[in-house]
């Protein structure tokens, strides 16, 4: 079998290569506490759900429009309207098999070979693959934990050159749960001008937010709304991860590009899935699902983040959003279990789940060695009996 180059050079998704393992061992009977999963643990709320089966009673199981169909894209105007207040025209959304397929579409419709993308530092697993499987060279641009993992226009600018296109903006984060403030997105949104580099916004999480933290989109600034694309969806707000439905808007001329591309990929996305998320979008206000779900996230936040920095030589900083907590563990580093040193992240969280059970993702993973990943969308009950168990398996080091 003759594999291209291409595809060889692609590393698979470690957060699922982690639930993967950790599901494994569960079904061959093992105790496994999982903190890798990157989706709530709450279910669809029913409303939504009953919105699928009507779309399916009513034989709304056909081909749509390649972008979604207008009743979608007229709600998602009004959503991010009410969220950001920009306004955008229906001829500037698209909709495809979640917020991934609208990430890759986008950069495959912007990237010429040899182009560069500048990334922020940790960042989320996907992003640098999808920039070279369109031809393009990531730029990781650090960040610093005493920062809050949050990227800074000063040190951005020493990483633009002439070959530099795209800026990715991931807030509020994964894996960090760091979220933007004005001050620093207003400046970063001056140098994207400046410099002439277009902007891509992730901002998948921006309902998951504590503590009274203001979610911005750098797509509000002054002429940034012609020079980004606003990236979200379906899936982490409403906890529909397995509908697969992401939308994106910006420039109607990318917009189109985008399609044109899908229309030869995927086409359109689930129909069904298309009116159910019509109904999520209408009823967001009135949703007190979601402000459930929510807060108990909060809640298992502050008490993750609480164990963790009560135990010798971890550490990590509160999250404002997402939810995700980035540990760090370089305290751990050159000490050994039952013989074994741990030099690295990947060490940390292979040792930790064959011995105790429980499954994190190595921070190499999203380009920081020093941390691992862990969710807190699982039980209260999980999240106690894992930390106790990383406690335990810390303790035992030498």
């Amino acid at each position: 079998m003759f594999i291209s180059q291409k595809a060889r050079g692609i590393s698979p998704s470690p957060t699922l290569a982690v639930d993967a393992k950790a599901k494994r061992m569960k079904k061959e009977g093992h105790d496994i506490i999982g903190f890798g999963a990157g989706e709530p643990d709450f279910d669809t709320p029913e409303y939504i759900k009953s919105a699928a089966k009507s779309a399916i009673n009513q034989g709304f199981t056909k081909y749509t429009p390649v972008g979604g169909t207008k009743e979608l894209k007229t709600a998602i105007v009004s959503y991010i309207k009410a969220a950001i207040d920009i306004s955008y025209m229906p001829n500037q959304i698209t909709t495809s098999n979640g917020a991934k397929q609208c990430l890759f579409n986008a950069l495959s419709c912007l990237i010429d070979p040899g182009d560069k993308v500048l990334i922020p530092s940790p960042y989320w697993v996907s992003y640098p693959e999808m920039v070279k499987l369109c031809g393009g060279t990531p730029v990781f641009v650090p960040t610093a934990e005493n920062d809050g993992f949050m990227l800074k226009a000063d040190n951005l600018k020493k990483y633009i050159d002439n070959k530099t296109k795209i800026l990715i903006i991931n807030s509020p984060n994964n894996p960090c749960g760091s979220v933007y403030s004005k001050q620093e997105l207003e400046k970063i949104a001056q140098l994207a001008v400046e410099h002439n580099i277009f902007v891509i916004s992730d901002e998948i999480y921006d309902k998951l937010i504590y503590d009274r933290t203001e979610h911005v989109s750098i797509v509000s600034y002054k002429n940034m709304i012609e020079r980004s694309l606003l990236i979200n969806g379906l899936s982490k707000t409403f906890a529909m991860t397995g509908w697969r439905i992401g939308f994106a808007a910006g420039p109607q001329q990318l917009i189109e590009a985008m399609e044109n591309f899908q229309s030869h990929s995927t086409s359109n996305p689930n129909s069904i899935a298309q009116r159910a998320s019509v109904e999520a979008l209408t009823n967001l206000a009135k949703d007190e699902t979601i402000g459930i779900m929510v807060n108990e996230f909060s809640n298992r936040r502050k008490y993750m983040v609480e164990r963790i920095n009560n135990i010798e030589h971890l550490s990590c900083r509160l999250p404002m959003g997402a939810f995700y907590v980035f540990m760090n563990i370089s305290g751990t580093f050159n000490k050994q279990c039952n013989g074994r040193t741990i030099k690295s992240s990947s060490d940390f969280a292979e040792i930790l789940l064959e011995r105790h059970k429980v499954a994190v993702v190595p921070g190499i993973a999203f380009g920081s060695d020093d941390y691992v990943r862990l969710s807190y969308a699982t039980s209260m009950e999980n999240i106690s009996k894992g930390l106790d168990r990383i406690e335990e398996f810390v303790k035992t080091l030498k």
